[in-house]
């Protein structure tokens, strides 16, 4: 994964193997008006730690610090899907229905899907209506080891289709 972050909090925590990495690099880069450099600070060094407890089993909520960098939409629907508790899902219409109510499925799952900062803003956690996985830009095959992987350590049983 690569992790990005501004002096105020994390802004991308992407997998390596996004196609979308390179337009979520230059939409960073346009949004914060400067070139993307290497190198860490106090926020990915934070967000390294909950990382690794996340992955033991250990953290169930994030506290590092988010930059969102997108519309006033997106960050309504990002808003939302922080509220999905760890080890449960929510439809896509229910993510709609919960993000304003008139809000179109379609649009609300585009805005997920322009998530840039993967598993700490849990939009794996949404999934189509009749409980079966759908999207998702780290590909089906994560999104279901995450899934698994929560359910694990919040006592839930796990059953999910792939199609």
């Amino acid at each position: 994964m690569v992790a990005g972050a501004t002096e105020d909090g994390i802004c991308l925590l992407e997998f390596l193997d996004r196609r979308m990495l390179n337009t979520e690099y230059k939409i960073l880069g346009k949004y914060l008006k400067d070139e993307i450099t290497d190198g860490e600070n106090r926020h990915t060094r934070h967000l390294l730690l909950e990382l690794g407890e996340y992955f033991e089993g250990k953290r169930k909520i994030f506290s590092v610090p988010l930059v969102f960098t997108g519309t006033d939409f997106q960050k309504k629907v990002w808003d939302e899907l922080l509220r999905i508790p760890f080890g449960t899902t929510r439809s896509y219409s229910k993510q709609a229905e919960t993000a304003g109510g008139a809000l179109s499925v379609r649009a609300v799952a585009n805005a997920n899907g322009m998530n840039k900062i993967s598993i700490v803003v849990p939009c794996h956690r949404v999934i189509g209506e009749n409980g079966h996985l759908t999207g998702y830009g780290g590909g089906l095959w994560r999104k279901r080891w995450l899934l698994d992987h929560e359910k694990k350590y919040s006592g839930q049983p796990v059953s999910l289709t792939i199609f």
